[in-house]
This record gives C-alpha cells, sequence and structure tokens, in this order.
C-alpha cells in the first residue's frame, strides 16, 4: 500500500490475483471504447459495472477505480480531437482541468487520505542513464515524429494552423494536454493501480487508458508504435524517480517536437528545421 506521506508504493501481497484485475482491466478496457473507438453505449456500461464489480470483490480496490472512472467518464463528456479554435481551447482546457482535480478532492476530502499526489522533485540523483534519456527523448524524436506524422497522414488529424494566433494556441494546448497526461495518467491513474497491482500489470492497465485517450487526440495509424512504448516509459520513470518534474521534463521535451513535427508538415516553410522531410 502507500504511504501518505513518502509517496513510496509497496505491492500488496495478493496483487495482481484474478479477481481484482478483472475489474481494472474493465476499467482500462472502458477507456479503449470511450476514446478510441467512440462506442460510449459501450464504455460507459463497462466502466459503471467494472467499478460496482470492484466494489464487491475489494472496498479499497473499488473506491480507487472509482476515482480513475470519475476522470475517465469526465474526460468522455467532450471531444479531445485537437481544435485550436477558441470555444474548443477553452471546453477542452475546462474538461482535462476538471478530470485532474475531481479525483484529487475525492481523495483528500471525501476518502480523506493524501494518495493522488504530484510529488514534483525526489531526493535521489538521477543517474547518467535517466539523465541521458532526457538528451535522447528530443534526438528520437526528431528523427521518428516527422516521419510518422507526414508519412503517416496523421498530422491531417491537427488543424491547418493559418495565422500566428493558431499556432500559439497549438504551442499553449501541445503543453497543456502534455502536462496533464502526467497529471492524471501517472500521477493519478498509475499511482491508485499501483496500490493493488504490480507495476508491470499497472503499467499496462494505465498505458491502455493513455494511448486510447492520444488516440482520439490524433496519433492515429501507427501512432500507438510510438504512443505505447511511450507510455510504458513514462510509467516505469515516475516508479523509479517518483518525481513528476523528471517524467514531465522528459514528455515536454518530446512534445517540443511533435509540435515543431505538425508544424513543418502543415507549412514546411514555417519550421524548415527537419532536412530529412
Amino acid at each position: 500500500m502507500s504511504s501518505p506521506r513518502s509517496g513510496r508504493v509497496e505491492t500488496p501481497p495478493l496483487a495482481g490475483s484474478g479477481w481484482k484485475l478483472l475489474p481494472a482491466a474493465g476499467v482500462s478496457l472502458s477507456a479503449f471504447f470511450l476514446f478510441g473507438l467512440q462506442a460510449h453505449a459501450i464504455g460507459v456500461p463497462l466502466l459503471a459495472a467494472s467499478v460496482i464489480a470492484a466494489m464487491l470483490v475489494d472496498r479499497d480496490l473499488g473506491k480507487d477505480l472509482a476515482l480513475i472512472g470519475v476522470g475517465v467518464g469526465i474526460v468522455a463528456t467532450t471531444s479531445v480531437e485537437a481544435d485550436v479554435s477558441w470555444p474548443s481551447f477553452i471546453r477542452i482546457g475546462l474538461v482535462l482541468g476538471l478530470a485532474v482535480l475531481v479525483p484529487f478532492l475525492l481523495d483528500r476530502f471525501l476518502y480523506r487520505r493524501r494518495v493522488v499526489r504530484f510529488p514534483w522533485r525526489s531526493r535521489e540523483k538521477k543517474t547518467r542513464l535517466e539523465i541521458g534519456y532526457l538528451v535522447a527523448v528530443p534526438l528520437l524524436g526528431y528523427l521518428i515524429l516527422p516521419f510518422y506524422f507526414i508519412r503517416s497522414g496523421a498530422y491531417l488529424n491537427w488543424p491547418p494552423l493559418e495565422d500566428g494566433g493558431e499556432v500559439l494556441r497549438f504551442f499553449v494546448g501541445v503543453n497543456a494536454v502534455g502536462t496533464w497526461d502526467e497529471l492524471f495518467f501517472i500521477c493519478t491513474v498509475l499511482v491508485l493501480l499501483r496500490r493493488h497491482f504490480p507495476l508491470w500489470q499497472a503499467n499496462i492497465l494505465t498505458a491502455v487508458i493513455f494511448v486510447s485517450f492520444l488516440w482520439e487526440l490524433g496519433y492515429r495509424a501507427w501512432g500507438p508504435l510510438i504512443t505505447v512504448p511511450f507510455a510504458l516509459i513514462q510509467g516505469y520513470l515516475f516508479a523509479k524517480t517518483r518525481s513528476l518534474g523528471y517524467v514531465l521534463a522528459v514528455h515536454l521535451l518530446f512534445d517540443a517536437l511533435v509540435f515543431l513535427a505538425i508544424v513543418h508538415a502543415r507549412n514546411p516553410e514555417w519550421a524548415p528545421i527537419f532536412f530529412l522531410y
């Protein structure tokens, strides 16, 4: 179980038992239907049934899955397909903000605990590998992302970006969503699941929700070949470093290349830095 003060997570003795894993998998699968397939008629009942089943199997698991379900349900109330128009910009920002805030407040004031936390930094020094990964991420992004967006045509899932105002809103939106990803998927979903399952199981369950959301956002075609490893690595790094600041730095470095690659794909003359494409 998690320690409210230290933020450390210990795997419970019976973690991963089939009866507990089934409702947790149901919650993750509901996100696939809600975000990936836009099949709310399946996703909503599956989410509700999974939370209820968890309550019957293990009350603590049910309470934690309920928090995840609240966040997923809030996001599912609107489309999160990329759109930089002012109404969509405000609508999506409000919904994503509530999806983080409501589970946080429920954890604090209804459950009266401090499981959902946002630990900015740990006291442990980063290893050379972790520091090297910070350098490798933008290099990999430079090589992979333009190829993905242009060759797959996935850049067309993002708005045309016809003027400076739209480019600026797009830049803010990319960074805001990247930050939200870590606050919700890592500091909320993964942390709650880690109270009941070993890291590899919790990480896969989280990645299903994470990648389903990214699919709706616009990372389609063969985008999951990029987003699945990224989601799994982010979960592993957070579990190892216990530092939101570190995983957020990784994410925003990657998203900087996402922003540049999409701008380049939409308007090659605006960001002529990808010489291979």
